[in-house]
Formats: structure tokens, sequence, C-alpha cells
């Protein structure tokens, strides 16, 4: 099973998500969406291919007009890892569901261009578009056979998650890295397409349930309880990417504020100082210290609000040493050391709330920082559309000037319109299956989810 979406909606999301990523990122200069087919031949078919101006104005439409990937696509056999014949980026995103970057093609052994043509030059980023496999399939436990790789082991058959596109964006020579955050930018508007595209198979499968409503009323009803309403009441994965992205804000908020601190290291230097301090405690197993060291790491690239990100120094990194320090004592000046690194963790959640950093920020209105300081920072437990209103509201101040803030405005309407359309397609679906479960005799033989009433 692959997802399922109207040729026109899937080419316009492609388009958008292109055009997003060739405005905001100076560098880039031509972008492509490729969607995988399902299975077992995994066709990899161009879906919309575009190319922006030097002035960053205009983008010119098309596919090439030769590919292996134009329609009807690739099959899996003909791009996958085989002995023998050049490798493709393409064959690793789908294979391994993981990004590859072309930060140096001359030395890049997946370019095919290099092997093929004997040229260099095409810097590019490409990025997996995935959705996780039980929203796929409306909760239930896939049981499609994938294709397998030259070696004979089936595709994803450990991953949650199953791969629909693949987005290929070029840059301008030796303007690219890996991790960059151009990758990291394109990466997390992937999760969006993946996100809007999943909400296009999600209507296409509310419109097909409420046909069957009329052949069976009792057969639809239980249809729509046991998995259509599953999927919809799912919004909790729109929240974590709304939560994803206020994180986002907060660290390009925190770039700029911190920009000319002194403490503009202070996360930095007290995971380096508890790393190393890890590494010096004897007598404790390899695999516990790794693990300490890899969440140390990790809180580095995590932006939470004050208290949550509290919470999770405490349970994850706090609790951790108190056990190895139990187990391992070191004499009292080491230790209180290392419970000072900790306290230094927890402060650097507050840098970016701190009234004297932000009274050295004078771009915007105090009003209006203070406002959105409030809003970045909130700790809620919900879709809050009104904090989503005023965030884009104040994204649109160009006196901001955060790094990414054009982006960060299109992947908030984005989100709210995508929990918009959720929210009324749950509404809407209850009241069928309110009238069914009812007994109603005026149910409608024919339902459109564009009805305001059923």
């Amino acid at each position: 099973m692959s997802i399922r979406i109207q040729k026109e909606a899937l080419e316009q999301a492609c388009k958008e998500i292109i055009e997003t990523i060739l405005f905001c990122l100076p560098n880039a200069y031509r972008g492509t969406v490729y969607r995988i087919g399902g299975p077992p031949e995994m066709f990899a078919t161009r879906v919309a291919s575009g190319k922006i101006d030097d002035e960053k104005r205009t983008i010119t439409w098309g596919l090439p007009v030769r590919s292996d990937y134009n329609p009807p696509g690739k099959p899996w056999s003909d791009y996958r890892d085989e002995p023998g014949r050049p490798s493709e980026a393409m064959a690793w995103c789908v294979e391994r569901q993981k990004s590859w970057t072309a930060e140096d093609p001359r030395n890049d052994e997946r370019s095919v261009r290099l092997q093929v043509a004997g040229t260099g030059d095409d810097y590019h980023h490409m990025e997996p578009v995935m959705i996780r496999k039980e929203d796929l399939y409306l909760g239930k436990k896939g049981t499609w056979e994938y294709p397998r790789n030259s070696e004979g082991r089936m595709l994803w058959q450990g991953s949650d998650y199953i791969l629909v596109a693949v987005i290929k964006i070029h840059f301008l020579p030796k303007t690219i890295k890996i991790g960059s955050p151009e990758t990291k930018a394109i990466k997390r508007l992937s999760r969006a397409l993946g996100t809007e595209l999943l909400s296009y198979q999600l209507r296409q499968q509310s419109v097909e349930a409420m046909h069957r409503l009329a052949e069976d009323r009792l057969n639809s009803c239980n249809i729509l309880a046991d998995s259509l309403r599953n999927a919809i009441t799912k919004s909790g994965f729109i929240f974590s990417l709304i939560k994803e992205e206020l994180g986002f804000l907060r660290v390009q908020w925190e770039e700029i504020l911190l920009e000319h601190s002194d403490k503009r290291l202070m996360k930095r230097d007290a995971v380096q100082a508890l790393n190393e301090a890890a590494m010096e405690v004897a007598g404790i197993p390899e695999a516990e210290r790794g693990e300490l060291i890899d969440l140390q790491t990790r809180f580095l690239n995590l932006s939470f609000p004050p208290e949550r990100g509290e919470n999770w120094v405490r349970m994850q990194i706090e609790e951790r040493w108190e056990e190895l320090l139990h187990k391992s004592p070191l004499d009292e000046e080491s230790t209180k050391e290392i419970y000072q690194y900790m306290d230094q963790l927890k402060a650097s959640l507050y840098l970016g709330k701190d009234p004297e950093m932000i009274a050295t920020y004078n771009n915007i209105p105090e009003g209006l920082k203070g406002e959105w300081v409030d809003l970045i920072y909130r700790n809620t437990d919900r879709i809050d559309f009104q904090l989503l209103d005023r965030l884009i509201h104040i994204l649109q101040e160009p006196s901001l000037v955060l790094p990414h803030q054009e982006k960060s405005r299109k992947s908030l309407i984005r989100l709210k319109g995508l929990a918009e359309i959720i929210g009324q397609l749950e509404e809407k679906t209850n009241t069928v299956l309110r009238q069914v479960l009812n007994g109603r005799e005026d149910v409608p033989t024919s339902y459109s989810l564009n009805n305001k009433t059923p």
C-alpha cells in the first residue's frame, strides 16, 4: 500500500513545498519531488520540478525532457544498489529512509552524474518524506510485502514509517553541507509535506467510507467507528509538529538574542563538561556510560519550554547521575561540580526569557516583544489556535529578523490549516455516527464532506 491522492492535489502540494524551499533558502535554485509508489514495483516518479531565477522572484515549472524518473517512473529493481552499476542517492533514501547530501559531488560515491557522465557539479540534498505506518493504515498493522534489496532483506521491516516521496534540492556549488541549517529546514518541511499528504489521504478515505454508509448502515458505522474516527482523532502528531516548530522558533530567537553574549555557549559548555566527567568515572559499564553521554549530547539539539526542559533534565540526566554516583562515588568537589553543570543546563533553558537579555534586543516594540516571548515559551498541552494566529501575525513583522522567519510562518499556517481540517472532519464524522447509531431515517443516501449539514 502507498499514499493514494488525486494527481492535481499531489502536484499542488509538491509545488508548494518546492516553492517554499526555493524562496527561503538563498543558495537553492532547483527542486524536485519524487513520488514513491507502492510495492512491489516501488516506482520513483517525478511529480513536480521547478527552477527559480537569479532574482529569486519567479519559478519555472516542468519536468526534464529526458529522465528515467519521468512518468511512469523507475522501478525499485532499476535504482536499488546492485554490484556492477552506479549507486544512486535515491536508493539510499528509499532503502534506509535517510537523507543524502552531496556536499562534494566529485568525491560522492552516489553521484551518478559523475560516474556516468564524468561531471561532478551536482551539489544537492535529498530528503525522504515519510508517514507513520499506523496512521497510513488507519491504526491497523500492514501485511504488505515490500521489495527487497540486492542482499535479500525486506525494506522497512523494522521501521515504523513508510516512505511516500523524496525531495531533491539543488544548491549553488559549495554552499551545502551535511547537517547544515539548510538540510534541517528541508527535513522539517518534508515532515510538513508528509502531514499534508496524509490529510489528503484521510479525506479520500473519509469520502469512500461515507459512500459505504449508504450501502450498509451498520457496517459503515463499524468501519467509521473502528478505523476512520481512530485515524482522525489522532491529531497528536499534528500537535507534535506544532510543538517542534515552536521549539525551532525558540532556537532562532535565542540565536539572535545571545549572538554577542558570553552566555551563548552555556548549554554546550555544560554538556561538554558532563560528558568529560562521565568518561572519568571508573567502574561503570560502557553501555551505561555511553547512554548517559548520548542523552547529554542530545540535549544540545532539543528546545523545550523551561518547565518541561527542567523535567527532562531531571528525569533523563540528573537521575542517571545520581544512580551512577551511588554506584561509583566521587570526591566531594567533583560531585559538586557535576551538580553545578546540571544546574547550568537548567539555567540555559531560561536564557530566552531572561529580562536582562531581552532588554538588549530593541528591534521590535516592547509590548510586541513581551507577547512574542510569552507565546514561544508558553507550555501548552493542546492545539491553541489563538496562539498560532498571534504567532503567525508577529512573524510578519520584518524587524524581528529571525534566520528562518518566513519559513516558520508558512509552516505554522499549514499546520494550523491541517489541524482545522482534522477538527472539521471529526465533527462531521461524529454527526453521521450519531445519526446512524440513533437509527435516524433521514440519513442521506450520499454524503459529501463539503456539505454543511449531513
